[in-house]
């Protein structure tokens, strides 16, 4: 079970812990397909543990808008403030 991704993003401080925080976001969208397998979510709504976007494409765009109009990250922190944005990409539509 992935570990809890919130948690996760408060402790990125630098690339260790960058790392540690994109492996786990990682391992919830894999986790999210395995659910999404036995059980698909209905169309039109998030997937499974939350996730918006299913494909490569989907989640890196919605990365990108996420960081442009939402994400207010720590400028001194840009291991934070990427992790946040990264984040963003799994619910941001």
């Amino acid at each position: 079970m992935p570990q809890d991704l919130d948690k996760l993003l408060g402790r990125v401080n630098d690339e260790e812990s960058f790392r540690t925080f994109v492996d786990a976001l990682a391992a919830d969208f894999a986790e999210a397909r395995e659910i999404e397998a036995i059980t698909p979510s209905k169309p039109y709504g998030a997937g499974a543990l939350g996730w918006e976007h299913s494909s490569v494409d989907g989640f890196l765009g919605a990365a990108a808008a996420c960081g442009v109009a939402v994400v207010e990250g720590d400028l001194n922190n840009p291991w934070l403030r990427c992790a946040a944005i990264l984040y963003g990409g799994k619910f941001y539509e």
